[in-house]
């Protein structure tokens, strides 16, 4: 009965997905091409399609996500981080007061949900379940959304000064400096590689895109407070994605994720392309030539219609073997 109800709530999200998350998540991946480097400033993604967002809201205007069927109508820390970080953007371009009560609107958001889990460690939870590998139990946590909430809170502390702001990041952070046994985010691998887990689940599964947007968040800490703590996450995380890239690569597509399944799981179309832009923005973060040339890889196979249409039918077999 759960995988039938699975099926009808993708079915309705994606046959008619104005209205849905769907509608909120699959903004074109884009590089924001005036954002800071080395510096805290504009987000290094636009996100702007994700500023505008339509709906729903609640009564003080924080978005919400219609997940259909049993899910329904749900707060998600991630999305709300970046709503928050594209009005943050567009405040910047624009110094529409409109757009910054929004971004600071987010930001409240963040400190005032910002809850300790049962090990004591700070997280911003999601309050449904999730049909992943296993079905993740309401609530669960993820580095992704730390990794976000802290790269909004952040740029909040910059544009107010208010401590609320720089505290609540701090209270984030402890979820990188904890491994997932023990409340947080982070997992170490036999090679000693530093993991930063979109979903904490065992075996951990070492999501692409949410590891790199995590990474973002501890780098934009070290840019704030220039603690080498932080520092030293995010050279680790660096070394962890050098290191690993090509696992990554199937040979025509990019991989979601490395979780051992006899079939891989690639990536969407849309995920793939969002790989692209986060390599490419790697590459400017770190000077790293790697980054680069695996973009460019990757962006070469979405030119040839033959991979793309194996990458369309081998997704389709996993969905079918999978979920």
């Amino acid at each position: 009965m759960g995988r039938l109800q699975y099926y009808r709530r993708i079915a309705s999200a994606y046959l008619a997905p104005q209205g849905t998350h769907l509608s909120f998540w699959h903004e074109i991946p884009a590089a924001y091409q005036t954002a800071s480097i080395g510096k805290l400033g504009p987000y290094y993604m636009a996100f702007f399609q994700k500023a505008d967002y339509a709906g729903p809201h609640d009564r003080a205007g924080i978005p919400m996500l219609d997940y259909r069927g049993k899910i329904g109508l749900q707060y998600n820390p991630i999305a709300i981080a970046q709503w928050g970080l594209g009005n943050y953007n567009l405040f910047t371009e624009t110094c529409d007061r409109s757009r910054k009560l929004k971004f600071l609107a987010a930001s409240d958001w963040l400190c005032d949900n910002l809850q300790p889990n049962p090990f004591g460690v700070k997280v911003w939870n999601h309050h449904f379940d999730w049909e992943y590998r296993t079905t993740l139990r309401s609530p669960w946590y993820s580095g992704l959304a730390q990794g976000q909430g802290i790269s909004l809170l952040l740029r909040a502390y910059r544009e107010t000064a208010l401590s609320k702001y720089l505290k609540a990041a701090q209270e984030a952070l402890s979820a990188f400096h904890n491994s997932t046994q023990k409340g947080g985010v982070s997992f170490t691998d036999p090679n000693g590689d530093l993991w930063i887990e979109e979903y904490v689940v065992d075996p951990p599964t070492h999501i692409l895109n949410g590891f790199i947007w995590a990474t973002w968040g501890i780098y934009d800490y070290w840019l704030a407070t220039q603690e080498t703590s932080a520092r030293d996450l995010f050279e680790r995380s660096v070394h962890t994605l050098l290191s690993n890239l090509q696992a990554y690569d199937f040979g025509f597509w990019s991989l979601y994720e490395l979780s051992g399944t006899r079939l891989k799981m690639l990536a969407s179309p849309f995920y793939h392309r969002l790989h692209i832009v986060q390599l490419r923005i790697m590459h400017k973060l770190t000077g790293e030539g790697e980054f680069a040339r695996v973009a460019d890889r990757w962006e070469a196979y979405t030119l040839s219609r033959l991979r793309r249409t194996r990458a369309l039918f081998y997704k389709s077999a996993f969905k079918l073997c999978y979920y």
